[in-house]
């Protein structure tokens, strides 16, 4: 076998090889000596065609098949002979032979970028910091009252934050439409449920009351029918219900999980759940910085093929997402250029990490493997039925082994970098959007 390796660009490689046809005729014949010990022939035994006849019958497909099976043997042992690390998929391309002894094809294809990480000494990496303070447990405390809030009726006008039961009756131009009436219809004052008219002409009612009133649908309203009409309304209030947030007490820490209702106890935990996610989201955050801080120092030429195979990952990853959402995408476009900026992100990313999970010998480790697992468990009321979960299949140890190797290489380049902490509020913390 004959090879030729040429350099069309940085990343772009055309080799050329020629093997001979004797070579593809010997290992034919082989092949359809194998066929003829059960091929079925018209007029013949299974197995008991001559082999010219066998050879009439198969020998295109067999040699097709060899012709197949040589290329991709060829363009393999090639690459590993020139010690090649190719990107993405080979294209492949006949080339017309020069002396009609040998069988001649090229293939073009992409190498991986040699990485050389960037200096990271002079690098400012802003790490963000968070104190979990008595202020931050009892905000939590209270959003987890307000997620077991009850209502009791009162009698009183309506206001912010009570809850109604109504009838509704919707007309434009003296005709009811689709939608526009409903009977005991519930919603809370303030959250949002009904457009701002509606919120509005409900506020000050008392049970028993009525009130008439305009209500003009935006112009981008999700009924096509109404859309940027006015209809007149007539709202009846049924009942007004005021929100009674559960006391801290013993039956509030019993709804909790704190089996004997202890407050204290009940406490203690909630702050350790508290500083948990804290401890989590400045972790993403941190890893967020980090791998900005990477892409800053090392910039790179990146395959194409990879950042192609990315972005067709990326765009079915998007349609199953919004299938699951209900959503036909049959008719939806996804174009290209939705994807290619993250594709190219993650594409460079994955090049670094593994150039630096390599050259440092930043693998985690089993016992770092083991304390994120724990710290998954913790959060669960059987923490030892969790870790056991995870290893008794080695395939669930990917995630947390990716996870401790990323942990790694945050404190790798955290080392060398220079760092600034940067505080955040709890609020601040709590409220932001994590892309990890």
């Amino acid at each position: 076998m004959q090879v030729n390796v040429e350099t069309l660009s940085n990343l772009e490689r055309r080799i050329k090889i020629a093997v001979p046809f004797a070579k593809i005729d010997v290992e034919v014949e082989n092949r359809l000596k194998k066929v003829a010990r059960t091929a079925k022939v018209q007029g013949f035994r299974p197995g008991k065609a001559p082999m010219k006849v066998v050879a009439q019958n198969y020998g295109l497909q067999v040699r097709e098949d060899v012709m197949n099976d040589t290329v991709n043997a060829s363009f393999t042992d090639a690459v590993r002979e020139n010690q090649l690390k190719v990107a993405g998929y080979p294209r492949f391309e006949a080339v017309e032979g020069e002396n009609g002894e040998a069988f001649e094809f090229a293939a073009v294809f992409e190498v991986y970028p040699d990485v050389k990480v960037g200096e990271l000494a002079d690098k400012a990496v802003e790490k963000p910091v968070t104190e979990v303070t008595d202020e931050a447990v009892h905000k939590t405390i209270d959003v987890l009252r307000k997620q077991r809030v009850t209502y009791s009726a009162v009698d009183r006008a309506a206001k912010e934050g009570d809850r109604l039961v109504v009838d509704f009756v919707g007309k434009i131009d003296g005709v009811a439409f689709a939608g526009g009436s409903s009977e005991d219809f519930p919603f809370t004052l303030g959250q949002g449920q009904m457009l701002p008219e509606f919120e509005a002409a409900a506020q000050g009612l008392k049970a028993g009351e009525a009130k008439e009133f305009d209500l003009a649908f935006p112009a981008d309203y999700h009924g096509k029918d109404v859309a940027g009409k006015t209809a007149q309304f007539t709202i009846t209030v049924k009942s007004v219900s005021e929100a009674v947030l559960p006391e801290v007490d013993e039956a509030f820490a019993k709804l909790l999980g704190v089996a004997d209702g202890n407050v204290e106890q009940m406490k203690k935990e909630i702050r350790e759940n508290v500083e948990r996610e804290v401890s989590r989201r400045l972790k993403a955050k941190t890893k967020d910085v980090v791998l900005a801080a990477l892409l800053d120092v090392t910039p790179l030429e990146l395959p194409k093929a990879l950042v192609a195979l990315e972005v067709q990952r990326l765009a079915e990853q998007t349609k199953k997402d919004f299938q699951s959402r209900g959503m036909d995408v049959s008719k939806m476009p996804f174009p290209t250029d939705l994807f290619t900026k993250e594709a190219e992100r993650r594409v460079a990313l994955g090049l670094i990490l593994s150039e630096l999970v390599d050259s440092q010998d930043l693998r985690a480790k089993p016992e770092q493997v083991r304390a994120v697992i724990d710290d998954f468990a913790a959060s669960y009321e059987q923490p030892e039925d969790v870790v056991r979960w995870y290893y008794a299949d080695a395939s669930r140890l990917e995630g947390p082994e990716s996870l401790a190797t990323e942990d790694n290489v945050v404190a790798w380049v955290l080392s060398r970098a220079k760092v600034e902490e940067k505080s955040f509020s709890f609020d601040e913390l709590m409220g932001a959007n994590q892309n990890a």
